[in-house]
């Protein structure tokens, strides 16, 4: 009876120890999870393609690397710091903000800023030309002395 009880106890064990790794293997991740991860990647190989739509078989390698590494348990910021690691961070599709990429972050705004004053201040240089009122380009009194000033300097020439 006793040899009863443990060769039961022993398929129990054995059973649910199976059942338990069958489980884990039945967790695929969906192409959905896959190319959501996939999206935040650049290819390597194709410049400005994401990885979860480039064709090519090197990128199809990387998105079974991709859903080996989600089956495995790992994030989504640890696989980005995978591809990271292994091709740089010109594979990221939002690089870090820090180090000279916060350049990259700072720049555009203080562009933006110094455009908008450039073109604030060429409309204000405009308004402030326009002649002022009471004064035409056609007033003989400005027409006059310039006449004259021009006839004197004509004399001074001849």
């Amino acid at each position: 009876m006793f040899r009863t009880i443990e060769c039961i106890t022993l398929i129990l064990l054995l059973t649910v120890f199976n059942f338990r790794e069958s489980a884990a293997q039945g967790e695929q991740p969906s192409d959905d999870e896959i190319n959501a991860v996939a999206k935040q990647l650049y290819c390597p190989v194709c410049e400005n393609v994401p990885l979860d739509v480039c064709g090519t078989r090197a990128c199809a390698q990387w998105r079974d690397n991709i859903r080996e590494k989600l089956v495995a348990g790992w994030t989504t910021e640890q696989i980005k710091q995978y591809f990271s690691d292994q091709y740089g961070v010109r594979v990221l599709a939002q690089p870090p903000t820090q180090g000279v990429n916060l350049l990259f972050w700072g720049i555009p705004p203080i562009v933006i800023i110094a455009g908008w004053f450039l073109v604030v201040r060429f409309i204000n240089n405009l308004t402030s030309k326009q002649p002022k009122k009471g004064i035409s380009i056609g007033d003989t009194r400005t027409t006059n002395g310039y006449r004259e000033r021009l006839e004197r300097d004509l004399e001074k020439w001849q």
